[in-house]
């Protein structure tokens, strides 16, 4: 197995889910929960055991458990969520990585931190700057992650709600970028992508690679380089610019102790 895979329910709520940058569409609850269940299954396929975080039904947005905590080897930073009304969501995600054995941190006042404006490549973190991340929660995570030897890099973000809604990781150190969103000199090896769904993809071990069904020209082009893209619908999450990033945490199995 690769590791564990932390999802949490959607709530019966999440049509009142917040909308930054897009308009606001109906979103169908059912749907939803159907896409939700196959998307952790396309995580267990890959080798991911899920663990389910407990429900939140009274907050809309707790689908998105990516931005409640930032996970780096041992250590579950908790995060103070830039929307104050998504900070309820914090306690059960705590719960669930205290369950696994992990040590815990968060930020504190006034720094704010959503876990989405978070990629990890290696010894380097970036750490995108903008509505939901402010310099406070930036400086918190780097005094945090200091003393595991990783470099903290902040990004100024665009018209995006999240780093990585803008720019994510492939395995072959190579980043996906959606061109205009987020300075491209800061990553040392970008590939352009012309589909919003494009820039965001998970790394799901080996050469497999998840991506929304959205983003059907960047499948093709992960193919066409050898890798072997996971397709998922997250349509109803798009609708509340929801990517296939922030619907779940991925703690890799390393020497026998969950990383990230």
């Amino acid at each position: 197995m690769n590791g564990t895979g932390l999802v949490r329910p959607p709530s019966s709520r999440l049509a009142e889910g917040i909308v930054t940058h897009i308009r606001r569409a109906p979103v169908d609850v059912a749907l939803a929960r159907v896409q939700h269940a196959a998307y952790a299954e396309a995580l267990a396929a890959s080798g991911w055991v899920i663990r389910q975080v407990l429900a939140a039904d009274e907050c809309p947005d707790s689908v998105f458990v990516e931005d409640a905590v930032v996970i780096c080897e041992d250590l579950a930073v908790l995060t103070r969520p830039g929307a104050p009304v998504r900070r309820a969501e914090v306690a059960g995600v705590a719960q669930a990585v205290r369950s696994l054995g992990l040590r815990t941190a968060r930020i504190r006042e006034p720094g704010v931190l959503d876990g989405g404006d978070v990629l990890q490549a290696g010894p380097t973190v970036y750490v995108g700057r903008g509505g939901r991340t402010n310099g406070e929660g930036i400086r918190q995570l780097r005094s945090l992650l200091a003393e595991l030897g990783r470099t903290v890099v902040a990004v100024p973000l665009g018209d995006v709600l999240h780093l990585k809604s803008a720019v994510t990781a492939l395995p072959d150190g190579t980043f996906l970028l959606q061109p205009g969103l987020v300075p491209a000199g800061l990553f040392p090896a970008v590939r352009p992508v012309t589909e919003e769904a494009g820039s965001h993809v998970v790394l799901l071990g080996g050469d497999r690679v998840l991506i929304a069904a959205s983003a059907p020209r960047t499948a093709e082009l992960l193919d066409d380089l050898g890798f072997t893209p996971v397709v998922v619908d997250i349509s109803e999450f798009e609708k509340l610019e929801g990517c296939v990033t922030c619907l779940s945490v991925l703690l890799p199995a390393t020497s026998g102790r969950p990383g990230s």
